[in-house]
Parts: C-alpha cells; sequence; structure tokens
C-alpha cells in the first residue's frame, strides 16, 4: 500500500484531519500545542488505493527532549512517504521536509471552505479537492509501479523458462546428466522466486524425480 503524512506546525489541525479522513477518533485533539509525541497510523481504503495515513508530531523548534524525538521520528516518516500534506498558514513547507515533489501544501481550520486552498477536519471543507490530489499522486505511482513490476516478473518468467528448456533437452541424454538437469531446474524455480514467494526447491524435486529409478 501507500503512506500518506500529514505535517506541519503543533495545533494547525493535523490530527483532525486524520480523523475525519479515518471517520473516527483515531488520534488525540487537543488545544494544547505538541500532544501528538508520536507516528499515529490509520489504514484506509482511498477512493480504491490501500493507504496508511500517518498523523505527525508538529514541526517546531523545542528544547523538550521527548518532544524533538517525536519530531525527529515525524519527519523521518513524512520523508520516505508517498505523498506528504503540509498544512501551514504562510504556505511554507516545514524545515526538514525534503522531499518537494511529493508535498500537497493546503491552509488548514478553514471552516468556511472560502480559501482556494483551504481545509478544514472539522466542516469537510476542502477535503473532496484533498482527496482527489492525493489519488492523483498515488494512481500515477500505482501505474508506475505496475508497469516495472509486470516487466519484471515477465523476465523472471522468461529465465525460467530457459532453465526448464534446458532441463528437458538435459533429460534426454540420460540418468548419467541427471544432476546437470537438477541445477538447471533449481534455477529455474529461484527464478520465481519473486513472483509465488519462497519455493521448497526439495520438494518440487522430489515431486519430479518420484517416478525415475535412480541408481538402478
Amino acid at each position: 500500500g501507500f503512506e500518506v503524512a500529514i505535517v506541519g506546525a503543533p495545533n494547525v489541525g493535523k490530527s483532525t484531519l486524520l480523523n475525519y479522513l479515518a471517520g473516527r477518533k483515531a488520534a488525540l485533539t487537543s488545544e494544547i500545542a505538541g500532544t501528538t509525541r508520536d507516528v499515529i497510523e490509520v489504514r484506509m481504503d482511498l477512493s480504491g488505493l490501500p493507504v496508511t495515513l500517518l498523523d505527525t508530531a508538529g514541526v517546531r523548534d523545542t528544547d523538550d527532549f521527548v518532544e524533538g524525538l517525536g519530531i525527529e521520528l515525524a519527519l523521518e516518516r513524512a520523508n520516505s512517504a508517498d505523498v506528504i500534506i503540509v498544512l501551514t498558514d504562510d504556505g511554507a513547507i516545514p524545515s526538514g521536509i525534503n522531499n518537494d515533489d511529493n508535498v500537497l501544501i493546503f491552509k488548514p481550520k478553514c471552516d468556511d471552505g472560502k480559501e482556494i486552498r483551504g481545509l478544514s477536519g472539522v466542516t469537510g471543507a476542502g477535503v473532496d479537492r484533498l482527496i482527489s490530489e492525493v489519488t492523483e499522486r498515488l494512481s500515477s505511482k500505482s501505474s508506475n509501479v505496475g508497469i516495472a513490476t509486470r516487466e519484471r516478473h515477465r523476465v523472471s518468467m522468461a529465465q525460467a523458462k530457459s532453465y526448464i528448456d534446458a532441463a528437458m533437452l538435459i533429460l534426454e541424454l540420460g540418468s548419467d546428466h541427471y544432476e546437470i538437469c537438477v541445477a538447471e531446474i533449481r534455477s529455474a524455480i529461484s527464478s520465481l522466486d519473486g513472483l509465488m514467494g519462497r519455493i521448497d526447491v526439495e520438494s518440487v524435486l522430489d515431486e519430479i524425480f518420484s517416478s525415475f529409478c535412480l541408481g538402478k
């Protein structure tokens, strides 16, 4: 699935937005800045895409050691996310966010919905636009991942077929060449590991050669 991080200054409405998107109270909200210290994860379906929303600690300068650790973790998780939703009043991206290409900037707490890039986790104003933009970004990534995955699968199957073809030819040479045949089959199975998960090579070989009377 994909990860979507919500970042911004403390008490900017990140947890409220997360709760609105999740449809439940998944994160604690408070007027006290710095309430969120850890990364809160909520898994959900967003327009058919598997998404994990990340509610992160508010980014600010602080002398509080524990809060500082939370901010450090927030930046780390945000920078590795597929999309970063930045809630900011002045349009500035918080210091420490490195992946600008994945950033979507919205102005928080715009309950009346009059701001073009306004967003409210209370009234839901601007949320449809947010979901649309996030979905567009993720769909593009999903398409690219799908293409790469299909190509990798094609290559794996082509490799496996070449090993099987070689094994079939070697098999016709007789029992003296069975060890070479086994090596080719091992290589074919290894090529398919990425498609089917880990395969028990020995079980497959036992099944293949169970009908052969080896050593006779």
